[in-house]
């Protein structure tokens, strides 16, 4: 009987990769051992036969239609990852909810102001476009709370405060020259429609970023901020006034919280006032909304003295002499004689 030959398995008799011949008496073994091995293969390719097809990942649904909107839609939830474990938190970013950016309609007399317009004789046209509620009209030294929108003739705006959803607040006096005299013609409550001539907006050859030329704006007067009123005592020191030797008198109107008082070189930061003997306020922070900054080395001698006798917190009314102050004939623009400040100390760096 000829010898088989069978693959390789562990055991006796094994030599390289064969079995070498066996007796007639292994014969029947070796065959049963085949007989085993090809069932087993026939077993296995059955398994893999009837096995499930695997499933067919899910189909992903169709993306519902979003409607147009003016602002960004809220994020979506973010789904868990797969690889989460158990009990770890996810977090779902939540998108704030944006308001809706209001249209802002372009004037159809953008090019010329209509008939019913009222013009001054800086050459400043105005008409009235929803009639206020006020009866005090804004003076210079004032600060304003307004709404507006601005176009060039060609009807492009070029700035709005209605899309920001952020009025805006300035002194009267800090804005252009068609503004400073049109604030002053309205109420609190009243839209008024300007036609600003070059001359009292930026002019014709403005500063970078500025619009050019003629100017239209739609301005809404919210409110008008008054700035602290004159004191009773603006044309004399009190009795209760404390005078130094070099003639400044001062009264503490709040004490304050701090110990040091600055030096003649200290850098601080005040919030003041000041007037002049008949009530005029001539300058004030507080009028502006923003505290000021200096050292008291470049102030008028009234303050570089009066101010080192401060401490933080403190707020102080000082009667300034004229040669204290600016003087009887000071340089263009500041006021002369003696002067009347309130001063709060904020800050001593």
């Amino acid at each position: 009987m000829p010898a088989l030959l069978v693959p390789k398995i562990q055991g006796r008799g094994c030599r390289g990769n064969y079995w070498r011949p066996q007796t007639p008496s292994f014969e029947l073994e070796c065959r049963a051992m085949k007989l085993r091995y090809c069932l087993l293969l026939s077993l296995i390719a059955s398994a893999c036969k009837n096995q499930a097809p695997a499933p067919e990942p899910a189909a992903e649904p169709p993306a519902a239609n979003v409607p147009a909107a003016t602002s960004a839609p809220p994020a979506a939830s973010v789904a868990p990852a797969a690889n989460t474990l158990p009990g770890a938190t996810v977090e779902t970013p939540i998108a704030s909810a944006q308001p809706a950016v209001p249209e802002v309609p372009v004037p159809t007399d953008l090019a010329a102001p209509p008939a019913d317009a009222k013009k001054t004789a800086s050459g400043l046209a105005t008409k009235v476009l929803q009639p206020g509620k006020g009866k005090e009209r804004p003076v210079p030294m004032d600060k304003v709370l307004v709404n507006y929108s601005g176009w060039t003739k060609d009807g492009k705006m070029f700035d709005s405060s209605i899309p920001r959803h952020a009025p805006s607040s300035f002194g009267v006096s800090q804005v252009i020259p068609g503004w400073t005299e049109g604030l002053q013609l309205m109420v609190a409550g009243e839209k008024r429609r300007m036609w600003i001539p070059a001359k009292l907006a930026y002019g014709d050859h403005p500063m970078a970023g500025a619009p050019v030329g003629d100017l239209v704006f739609d301005v809404e007067l919210l409110e008008v901020q008054k700035p602290p009123k004159a004191p009773p005592d603006v044309k004399a020191a009190p009795k209760n006034a404390t005078k130094t030797k070099s003639g400044l008198s001062y009264r503490v109107l709040q004490k304050g919280t701090g110990a040091d008082h600055p030096a003649a070189t200290s850098r601080v930061t005040v919030h003041y006032s000041g007037w002049t003997p008949d009530g005029k306020m001539f300058d004030s922070s507080v009028a502006r909304g923003e505290p000021a900054s200096f050292s008291l080395n470049q102030v008028i001698k009234g303050w570089t003295e009066g101010v080192q006798l401060m401490v933080v917190g403190e707020k102080t009314r000082f009667w300034i002499p004229s040669e204290l102050a600016y003087g009887s004939n000071p340089r263009p623009g500041a006021p002369s004689g003696m002067l009347v400040f309130d001063i709060e100390l904020l800050r001593i760096q």
